[in-house]
């Protein structure tokens, strides 16, 4: 964050002063007392099982500069009316006063992410670049990402989550986009929105603010996404396996562990890229980047290179270990979605040819009315891609289990399980050395213990 004195905060925010107008603030932002760095703002948060307030006074003994809060605290501060309101407010101020930095944001029902790392990285190239640890796509982790620039940032990464209309076009008030990134319109929060077209509707809001002489980054392999050209001031660039697309992969294959390689296609010239992610649908989001930093002025080379380079940031997706016996364990399980859930039984089954491949799937959360037939087309599609074993976790995703059964000329072996303990125990017994796991399911199913168990008993 730039050096601000705590009046410059309080005119920002609009809240109120309590202390020495020239108190600076020149360390991060930050809303655990146990991340405070001499010179930080602490912001008290009062939320449903802790109260920030009661840990400003610690706050500003461990060095912190000030505090944000909703009431005064023994000790400098500005006192707003919400804190998390004000957070945006400052971030907002911050971002206009640095008028260097290019900010690209992306929205989309899958890969957000993983295509904010990317782009992380590869931007990270060409000058000093922020981009936030893993899902900061709300209307606090956004804030927060915002406020870890400086004078020095030329890249502002964002990712922008929606839980409803409205929502991307309050983060876009915070940092409006220079490159707004659309990736896809999926069935993830579809229980939320009630369909596909409003979570385009919501989705589209980011291309809305983009302004005239930016870029809208759209995906030309969704029809859903591909219309929202009509919603931007910006300049349109499209992405994708489509002949059209202006940023687009040719000559595409998978290596043996899932990696992608393939033609970088771009207006400007093409280059040779190979991933070291794992899985096809890191092709899309590869191109994604592409698109997006090629639209802050890089070169096809370069941003080849630095696709060629990026390696997985954010934990939980798609990584990939061995244990020392053989056994590859897939590791998925930050979140899941019918779409991602599909892909990445896509993935286990290109991994394990000539191996035995099992599948430990949980619920797939926010799929509304729709949720058993989901949850069963996804058994299906784990039977079809030749699993040996599937491991269904939780009453919520039993429908997995039936969808199995009904694909007849399916041998695998199915079994359903109430929780992380028994899913573990029933994988244990079962592999055996070169069996390739897939570990996927939604965040409220906590798998990656699963993941972490399989990956414990060969000692690691």
């Amino acid at each position: 964050m730039i050096p601000l004195p705590l009046s410059t905060i309080a005119e920002i925010t609009g809240g109120t002063r309590h202390g020495p107008p020239d108190v600076m603030v020149t360390g991060p932002v930050v809303i655990d007392s146990r991340a405070v760095e001499p010179g930080a703002l602490f912001a008290a948060l009062k939320g449903e099982r802790a109260d920030g307030h009661d840990f400003a006074s610690g706050a500003l003994a461990a060095g912190a500069a000030a505090v944000l809060a909703q009431r005064p605290v023994d000790g400098p501060c500005v006192v707003a009316a919400d804190v998390q309101d004000a957070l945006g407010r400052l971030a907002r101020g911050v971002l206009e006063r640095l008028p260097g930095a290019t900010v690209i944001a992306v929205t989309g029902s899958a890969g957000k992410t993983s295509t904010k790392d990317l782009i992380g990285q590869v931007a990270g190239r060409a000058g000093p670049t922020v981009f936030p640890p893993g899902s900061f796509n709300n209307e606090l982790g956004l804030p927060l990402t915002v406020l870890r620039a400086d004078e020095s940032t030329r890249h502002l990464v964002l990712e922008m989550g929606a839980r409803g209309i409205g929502h991307i076009s309050y983060l876009t008030g915070i940092a409006r986009p220079d490159v707004g990134v659309v990736l896809n319109v999926g069935t993830a929060h579809v229980g939320e929105f009630g369909s596909r077209e409003n979570i385009a509707l919501a989705k589209g809001e980011i291309v809305e603010a983009v302004p005239p002489g930016g870029t809208a980054v759209l995906n030309a392999d969704d029809p859903l996404v591909a219309a929202m050209a009509s919603r931007t001031r910006g300049e349109v660039v499209t992405f994708g396996r489509s002949p059209g697309a202006a940023v687009r992969a040719e000559d595409e294959t998978l290596d043996e562990q899932g990696r992608a390689r393939f033609t970088l296609v771009t207006p400007e010239g093409s280059a040779p890229v190979a991933l070291r992610l794992v899985g096809s649908h890191a092709v899309p989001n590869a191109l994604a980047a592409a698109a997006a930093v090629r639209a802050a002025g890089m070169a096809p080379a370069d941003i080849a290179a630095g696709l060629s380079e990026a390696g997985p940031v954010s934990r939980w997706r798609m990584e990939v270990t061995e244990r020392d016996d053989g056994v590859t364990v897939v590791n998925d399980a930050y979140n899941a979605n019918p779409d991602s859930t599909r892909v990445a039984l896509d993935v286990l089954a290109h991994m394990a040819r000539g191996r035995r491949a099992f599948a430990v799937l949980g619920e797939m959360a926010e799929l509304g009315a729709s949720s058993a037939a989901e949850h069963a087309k996804i058994g299906e599609h784990a039977a079809r891609c030749g699993v040996a074993g599937l491991v269904v976790v939780g009453a919520n995703a039993a429908a997995i289990a039936d969808g199995a059964r009904q694909v007849g000329s399916w041998t695998g072996e199915c079994v359903q399980v109430d929780d992380v303990g028994a899913a573990v125990a029933a994988l244990t017994g079962r592999l055996e050395p070169r069996d390739v796991v897939l570990v996927k399911g939604s965040r409220v199913a906590g798998l990656e213990r699963v993941a972490a168990a399989v990956l414990a008993e060969d000692g690691r």
